[in-house]
């Protein structure tokens, strides 16, 4: 693979989330492609277990516990980032929460809570990161954003939805800005990927799960894994010329009109 445009040797990429689901992915994909990685989350057990798997295949793995939603917090990982390795070629901004609940409904202080986890503390990774990536000439930030970032959910995901909405344009306004100096900014926007809180909900309400898929033509739920070669693609200079983009993983979900249908229906003509 070492004259592959995947090859992605004496890069650094720095994940957050990474203890679990499409962090753990995009962690795993990078170190098999070469790069040593820094494994952020809150969960420092679960990431400390992905840690063994990427220095399994040969990567180094530097650990660190970071609140994504507390700015102080990130400016100390990428000090330890500095000491440790001295640059950073990729950063993958997964980890974010919000809080569900109706517009009329929810209380102020939980959007405030959705806003500082998915937008503020993104952006400070991003500016972090781009300071670095600016200095060396070259670099590549991918944003997790959702169908929401320019789709409306309904369901209770006003928080959630403006906090996406607002990654898909600070994605586009980072790009814009640093793309003549080297530094590509992308976001992948997912529909519905399988993990716990979304196997909770459809255990709760197990008509969910047909409702979701009704709009999804491939007829499944996304996996952590679907995330894998998007993340080797986008940190790589496969992609050098893709920059402020906005990527659905959504096995056509965005594609299907809501009033569409798709599988087995039988027409009549």
């Amino acid at each position: 693979m070492t004259n592959s445009p995947f090859n992605l040797s004496g890069k650094v990429a720095v994940v957050s989330g990474a203890a679990n689901g499409m962090g753990r992915a995009m962690s795993l994909a990078l170190a098999e492609a070469g790069a040593d990685l820094v494994l952020v989350d809150i969960n420092e057990k679960g990431a400390n277990l992905v840690a063994d798997e990427v220095e399994a295949v040969g990567q180094r793995a530097l650990v660190s516990k970071c609140d994504i939603s507390d700015p102080k917090s990130i400016i100390e990982m990428f000090k330890d980032i500095d000491s440790s390795f001295g640059r950073i070629d990729f950063l993958g901004n997964v980890a974010g929460e919000a809080i569900r609940e109706k517009p009329e409904k929810i209380r102020l202080e939980d959007i405030e809570y959705s806003w500082r986890s998915i937008v503020f503390g993104r952006f400070c990774c991003c500016q972090e990161a781009g300071r670095r990536m600016l200095k060396q000439g070259s670099g590549s930030i991918v944003n997790i954003g959702s169908l929401a970032s320019v789709t409306a959910l309904g369901r209770g995901h006003i928080g959630y939805s403006m906090a996406m909405g607002a990654v898909a344009q600070m994605t586009r306004e980072l790009s814009t800005e640093w793309a003549h100096r080297g530094v590509r900014v992308n976001a992948i926007l997912p529909a519905q990927v399988m993990n716990d809180g979304l196997q909770e909900r459809i255990n709760a309400d197990p008509k969910i799960r047909d409702r979701f898929l009704s709009g999804i033509p491939s007829g499944r739920f996304g996996s952590p894994e679907d995330i894998r070669g998007l993340a080797v693609f986008l940190a790589s200079d496969a992609s050098s010329w893709i920059t402020g983009t906005l990527i659905p993983m959504d096995g056509g979900n965005l594609a299907q009109n809501a009033g569409g249908s798709h599988g087995s229906e039988i027409f009549n003509e």
